[in-house]
Formats: structure tokens, C-alpha cells, sequence
């Protein structure tokens, strides 16, 4: 190893600008030891995270690297663990990204996992923390590089991922445009973006994207996008728990985060994944002062063994923690069902959203018409001439009585029901209203999430 002394020690590092704006980066050369990490490569990277603290900045880290250098020993360790804790204590001060072109394991794949968000390129890009010729020593399982680790795998099924490319240049790309959603750090302002688009713009099109049948899906994309500044939606992990959208947008020039239930995907009920996808979403969006806005139809948390096995009490905690925790404007759409604990996750009026508005067609109850009728009138239904028929009549008295937004209204829970058109207009002028909010919590070290 003494004599073999690489120039730069197989990481690049610097600074420079996108769209103007200042930031810090570190890229791994897989050609130097295979992009390992030693003492001197440790010690670059983490001059960079600390001048990128110290400005204000965002940190960028481009990965490409087999993970600790054996030949180094502890001393390649201790080199990652200098890079983990200032990952942890750059977290919510600055924005950190992560770009994945390579083979990573090992330390490679911790830093960039607490990282904020994480590029992946397709068949180009890996991560796991064992590889496939470990594995197959240890376990005897004989698995692919893509199979294992692959940027399909993370981005749909594991979670670990939020943004896949096709290339190299398009994940830039993807990055650049991240970026111009996000403010430099946690003490400054999302960048606004002037627009031509007409902030008082209604869309008639939102008239009927609820279908007549309540148990019709919809695609609540389509309503995102036709309520932010032309259109534009940056989706992130759009791949993994489909149930449930989250990414940002510009409502009059102003970045927000956009949460939202998916009705094309198990009906919109929140399961474990869509918990934590949108759990992490929000508290990242506090973190840096994006709103949020939050358009809601959900029937309740997704029922089954296998949820309740998986824990989905703790995971559908870390939600609601999320949104009670966040201190930014909130604001909530209510487009159709609004049912149970859910509605009470979903940025309700009680975990202090800041304004709540409901379209006509909103559903907020307890349980749907037909379960609760199950359940309060069941003794009744079994002794009528004819039970069907009976359970009918309760259940459309019920959804006439109580399946829309108009009682929820009279107690306050809900600021306004508008028409669907006027929920752009709507949206901004509440911005506009919240912009200045300031809110402080009880002094502590941290709260205890769920997680």
C-alpha cells in the first residue's frame, strides 16, 4: 500500500453552483481501490460536509464504492464513522443528496441511507450491504447484483430509494430540478419562482373527477397536478406504496410538499409502507419550511393480518406524529372518503392544520355507510322481513345524514366546503394567509418517535 500512492486518494471533492446557487459535493473513482474508503479519502469528505454546514449549503454525494479499504483496517472504520455522525448532525440543516452509480456496500450504502433523498440509475447503480459472493458463501442463496440490490428493487419494493433514472445525465437532471424546490438550509425560505400562472384559475375539469360511485377510484394525481402552477409535479418514490403520493410542487410561485391518498391503489388506506413513505415526507418538508398540503381520501388503515403482524400501529404512529410534530402552514383537501383514525392522520383540523377545506362529495365519519350500519343497527337488520332490503334503506339514510362534510363543517373541523374548481384559489389565498405562521414548542432534547 506504500507504494502505491493515488493521487487524491479516490474521492473528488469541491464546490460549485446550480441554477446559481451554492453547493458541495464529493464523488467516489471506483478506479482508485475500487472506490474504497481509507483514512485520507475519509478525511476529504468529511471537509466537505463540514464546509458545507458551516455555509449553509447543500451537500451532494455522488457513490460508487466497495465500501471500507481492508487494507487500511480499523482506521477505514473509524473514517465512515466520521461521515455517519455528521450525516446525523447535518440532518435538517441542510439539504443532503444522494446519487447512487455504482456498486455500493457496506458504509457506502449508511451514509447515503441517512441521507435526504437518494438517486438510483437503473443497471448502472447498486446497494447492499452484503454482496451476492457473500451471500452465497454464508446462505448458499444465489442471487444477481440486480436482483439484490438493483434500482428497481429499492425504488419499488424496499423503499430505500426515492428517484430512479435511466441514465446518468437524467438523474442530474432529477437532482437539479430537487433542488429548486429547496431552500439552502433550515433558516431560509423554499426559492420562489415567478409564474404565469393565474392564481385565481379555476378548473372545471375538477367538477367531475369524483365518480358518482363511491367506491370508484380516481386518480388523485390528476387533481394534484391540475391544482399547482402549470402543472408541475415532482413525484417522489412514485414506484413504492403507489396507496399514497408525495412531492413537490409551486402553488403562486411558492414550492409545497403535496401529500396525497391515492384511490387507483387499495382504495387509498394507509398501510405500513404508505405510513412511513409519507412519514418521512413530511418531517423532511418541516425540516427545511416547504408547506404542506394534503389532499385526502381515505377509507382507513388497510385491515389484515399481515398489517397488524408488521406492526402497522407503530408504523401508522410515525404519520400522525409526522403531521402533529410539523410546524409549517398546513393545509387539507378533503376530496371524498375521510373515515376513522385516518381522517384524524390526514393533517386534520385537531393536529392543528391551519386550514381545512372539503369538496361536497366529502365522506367524514366514523366508518363507511354500510359498516356502520353493520354495527349500530345489526339486531334490527337481523329481525326485519327482509334483511337486504332493510340494510339498504339504513344505509342510504345513514350516508344521507352523516356521509358528508356539512356536520364536520357546523363543529368547525372544517373551514369551508368550496367547489372543486376553486381549490387552487382557495389553496393560495390560505398560503398567503399562513406564510408568516410562527409556532414554538415545549423546550426538550427530542421527542420519542415511534419508529
Amino acid at each position: 500500500m506504500g507504494e502505491r500512492r493515488i493521487r487524491g486518494d479516490g474521492v473528488i471533492t469541491g464546490w460549485g453552483t446550480v441554477d446559481g446557487r451554492q453547493v458541495f459535493l464529493f464523488s467516489h473513482d471506483a478506479s482508485v481501490f475500487g472506490g474504497s474508503l481509507g483514512e485520507v479519502f475519509a478525511e476529504k469528505v468529511t471537509k466537505i460536509m463540514d464546509l458545507a454546514v458551516r455555509t449553509g449549503c447543500p451537500c451532494i454525494g455522488v457513490n460508487d464504492s466497495g465500501g471500507a479499504r481492508i487494507q487500511e483496517g480499523v482506521v477505514s472504520l473509524a473514517g465512515y464513522a466520521e461521515i455517519f455522525y455528521r450525516n446525523v448532525r447535518s440532518s435538517g440543516v441542510i439539504p443532503q443528496l444522494s446519487l447512487v452509480v455504482g456498486p455500493c456496500t457496506g458504509g457506502a450504502v449508511y451514509s447515503p441511507a441517512m441521507t435526504d433523498f437518494i438517486f438510483m440509475v437503473r443497471h448502472i447503480g447498486y446497494m447492499f450491504i452484503t454482496g451476492p459472493d457473500v451471500i452465497k458463501v454464508t446462505t448458499g442463496e444465489r442471487v444477481t447484483f440486480e436482483e439484490l440490490g438493483g434500482s428497481d428493487v429499492h425504488n419499488q419494493r424496499s423503499g430505500v430509494a426515492h428517484f430512479i433514472a435511466d441514465t446518468e445525465d437524467d438523474a442530474f437532471a432529477q437532482m437539479r430540478d430537487l433542488l429548486s424546490f429547496l431552500p439552502p438550509n433550515n433558516r431560509e425560505q423554499p426559492p420562489y419562482r415567478p409564474t404565469l400562472d393565474d392564481p385565481h384559475r379555476a378548473d372545471p375539469e375538477l367538477q367531475h373527477i369524483i365518480p358518482d360511485n363511491p367506491n370508484q377510484p380516481y386518480d388523485m394525481r390528476a387533481v394534484v397536478t391540475r391544482v399547482l402552477d402549470e402543472g408541475n409535479f415532482l413525484e417522489v418514490m412514485p414506484y413504492h406504496a403507489q396507496n399514497i403520493i408525495c412531492g413537490f410542487g409551486r402553488l403562486d410561485g411558492r414550492p409545497v410538499g403535496v401529500v396525497g391518498n391515492q384511490p387507483r391503489v387499495l382504495a387509498g388506506a394507509l398501510d405500513i409502507d404508505a405510513s412511513i413513505k409519507a412519514a418521512r415526507f413530511v418531517r423532511f418538508c418541516d425540516a427545511f419550511n416547504v408547506p404542506l398540503v394534503t389532499f385526502v381520501d381515505v377509507p382507513g388503515f388497510l385491515p389484515g393480518t399481515d398489517q397488524e403482524y408488521g406492526g402497522i400501529i407503530r408504523h401508522g404512529a410515525k404519520l400522525l406524529y409526522a403531521y402533529c410534530e410539523a410546524t409549517v402552514p398546513k393545509l387539507t383537501v378533503i376530496t371524498r372518503k375521510a373515515y376513522g383514525g385516518a381522517y384524524d392522520v390526514m393533517c386534520s383540523k385537531h393536529i392543528r392544520a391551519d386550514y381545512n377545506v372539503a369538496w361536497p362529495t366529502a365522506e367524514i365519519a366514523v366508518m363507511g355507510p354500510q359498516g356502520a350500519v353493520n354495527v349500530i343497527f345489526k339486531r334490527e337488520i337481523a329481525q326485519a322481513a327482509d334483511p337486504k332490503v332493510r340494510a339498504q334503506e339504513l344505509i342510504d339514510d345513514y350516508r344521507e345524514q352523516f356521509a358528508n362534510p356539512y356536520y364536520a363543517a357546523e363543529r368547525g373541523y372544517v373551514d369551508d366546503v368550496i367547489e372543486p374548481r376553486q381549490t387552487r384559489s382557495v389553496l393560495i389565498k390560505a398560503l398567503h394567509m399562513a406564510q408568516l405562521k410562527s409556532e414554538s414548542a415545549p423546550q426538550r432534547k427530542h421527542g420519542n418517535i415511534p419508529l
